[in-house]
C-alpha cells in the first residue's frame, strides 16, 4: 500500500495506516460501538464464557483482539462533557420518570390515577439580579426604578434594559456590594437538607390535614417524588420535582379516596413556607436563617393535555433534559478547583468569580469546614446529586440498565447459538487510561456527527 499523501493532517495519515492493519476491523467496531463517546474508559484483560452446567469453556476472547485495549463509554451524564453519553442518561432518566407517571418496568398502569403534580422550588433573593422579563408575549424592563436612584454604594437601584436572551449581564447583580455572596453560598451548601425538611413537613402538613399521626400516614400513605436540580443564571440551584401521593406498599398500591390533586397541590405550598435552616457561623458573618423562594410553581399532572395540566410525557422530557445539565450552564467552570492561585485564571463572568471567591473563604474557616465548601467551590457550594429520587419512586438506574445489559447479552448468545445453554462468564480486567487516540478521535467525531448510538 502506497503512503498518504504528506499534506494530509497526521490524524488522518494515522487512520490510513490503523486501516492496513490486520485488526483494523474490530478496532473500528468498538468505536462506532460506543457511538461517538468523547472520552472512552480503556480495559485491558480477558474473558471467558463457560456452560454453568457443564464447565465447558464456549469462547474467550480479550482486549488484544481490540488492538491491545478494550474501550467502553465514560458513562458520563453531562452534555458539556460527553454529548453521546448525555443522551443515554436522558433517555433513561426519562423512562424511569415516565415509569412513576403512567406505568411500564414494573409499575401498573393505575399508578396514572394517582394525585401527582409537578412542583418548582426556587431559592430566595440574595439581591436584585439583572432578568429577563415578559409580559403578554413583550419584554419588559428589567427593574424600573426613576432615574438617578442609587444605592448606598452608587450603583444604579434599577435597570431599564430590555434583555436579549443571550445578554451577559443576566443574572449579575446591580450592586455586587449589596449582594450576599455568604448567604447564596450557604443556601446552596444546604439546599438538600432544605428538600429533606421539605419533604418531612409535606407528609405532616398532609397528616394535620386529614387527622393522620406520623404512624398512621405511613400506614396509610406513602409520599414518593423524583426530582432534579437545575441552575439558574444567578448561580443558584432550583428544584423541579414529580411529587406523587400512592398506597402505603408505593406506587401499586392505591391511596385512599381522600388523597387529591388539590390537596397534594395545596400542601406543597404550605409546606415549603414552613421550612427554615439556620445556617452556622453566626458569631463570624452574623444570622442567616436559609429558606425557600417565594416563588412556588405547582401544576397537576394528567397522562393527557387537560387544559392547566402538563402532560406525563413533556414532564418526563423536561426532567430528563435538566438531569444532563450541570453548574456550567450558569458560568462556572467543570473541573474542581485545586489551589487559590487557580482562581486568577478562571474563565468566568465576575458574579460567578465572587462566589467561588466566597466557597474557598468559608471553607477555610472552622465553622464552615463540615460543608467542604472548598470542594465544592467550582458548583458554587452545591455538593448535593443532581438528579434524585425516593425509594418507591418507580424503577432505578440501575434496574434499567441491567435489563438493557442482559438484553444486550442474550442477542449475543442468540448470535454465537448458545442461548439454550445456561452461561457465566468470568474474566479480569483492570483499568488503562481513557480517552483517544488521534485516529480513533477522528473516527469518533464521524461517529457522532452522524447522530450514532451505542452499539451492541
Amino acid at each position: 500500500m502506497t503512503s498518504p499523501p504528506a499534506t494530509l493532517p497526521k490524524a488522518v495519515c494515522a487512520l490510513i495506516d490503523r486501516a492496513a492493519e490486520p485488526e483494523f476491523a474490530s478496532w473500528r467496531r468498538q468505536i462506532v460501538r460506543l457511538g461517538g463517546c468523547t472520552n472512552p474508559i480503556h480495559l485491558v484483560g480477558n474473558a471467558t464464557v463457560i456452560d454453568a452446567s457443564t464447565g465447558e469453556a464456549l469462547f474467550s476472547y480479550s482486549s488484544d483482539v481490540y488492538g491491545g485495549r478494550l474501550l467502553t463509554a465514560c458513562g458520563n451524564r453531562r452534555a458539556t462533557v460527553c454529548p453521546t453519553c448525555a443522551r443515554v442518561y436522558q433517555a433513561d432518566t426519562y423512562q424511569l420518570i415516565r415509569a412513576g407517571l403512567i406505568g411500564g418496568k414494573n409499575v401498573g398502569e393505575k399508578v396514572g390515577e394517582h394525585p401527582r403534580v409537578f412542583a418548582t422550588l426556587t431559592a430566595p433573593g440574595f439581591g436584585p439580579v439583572h432578568t429577563r422579563r415578559e409580559r403578554d408575549g413583550r419584554v419588559r424592563a428589567c427593574r424600573p426604578r426613576k432615574s438617578g436612584n442609587s444605592c448606598s454604594h452608587g450603583s444604579p437601584a434599577g435597570c431599564h434594559s430590555r434583555h436579549a436572551d443571550d445578554d451577559p449581564r443576566l443574572g449579575e447583580p446591580l450592586c455586587p456590594r449589596r449582594y450576599d455572596y455568604a448567604g447564596a453560598v450557604l443556601w446552596q451548601a444546604h439546599s438538600g437538607r432544605l428538600w429533606h425538611r421539605f419533604a418531612l413537613e409535606l407528609c405532616r402538613e398532609i397528616g394535620r390535614r386529614v387527622g393522620l399521626s406520623r404512624s398512621e400516614f405511613a400506614e396509610t400513605l406513602r409520599l414518593s417524588y423524583a426530582k432534579v436540580a437545575e441552575y439558574q443564571r444567578r448561580g443558584l440551584v432550583h428544584f423541579h420535582a414529580v411529587i406523587c401521593l400512592d398506597g402505603p406498599e408505593g406506587p401499586n398500591s392505591t391511596p385512599p379516596g381522600w388523597a387529591t390533586t388539590a390537596l397534594l397541590s395545596d400542601a406543597v405550598r404550605r409546606a415549603v413556607g414552613k421550612v427554615r435552616l439556620t445556617a452556622p457561623g453566626r458569631e463570624v458573618i452574623g444570622a442567616r436563617a436559609l429558606r425557600f423562594g417565594e416563588q412556588v410553581d405547582v401544576r397537576p399532572i394528567s397522562a393527557f393535555g387537560a387544559g392547566e395540566r402538563l402532560t406525563s410525557a413533556a414532564v418526563a422530557g423536561y426532567i430528563a433534559k435538566c438531569a444532563t445539565k450541570g453548574a456550567e450552564s450558569a458560568g462556572a467552570v467543570e473541573g474542581r478547583i485545586h489551589g487559590a492561585r487557580d482562581l486568577v485564571m478562571l474563565p468566568v463572568r465576575a458574579h460567578v468569580l465572587r462566589m467561588i471567591g466566597t466557597c474557598w473563604w468559608l471553607g477555610c474557616l472552622p465553622d464552615f469546614e463540615p460543608l467542604g465548601l472548598r470542594r465544592w467551590a467550582h458548583m458554587l457550594g452545591y455538593g448535593g446529586h443532581f438528579s434524585t429520587k425516593s425509594r418507591r419512586y418507580s424503577t432505578t438506574l440501575t434496574a434499567l440498565r441491567q435489563a438493557l445489559a442482559e438484553h444486550r447479552a442474550e442477542e449475543q448468545r442468540t448470535a454465537l447459538g448458545i442461548d439454550a445453554r445456561p452461561t457465566v462468564a468470568v474474566g479480569q480486567w483492570r483499568y488503562a487510561g481513557r480517552g483517544y487516540s488521534p485516529e480513533a478521535a477522528l473516527l469518533a467525531a464521524s461517529v457522532r456527527e452522524g447522530g450514532g448510538r451505542h452499539g451492541t
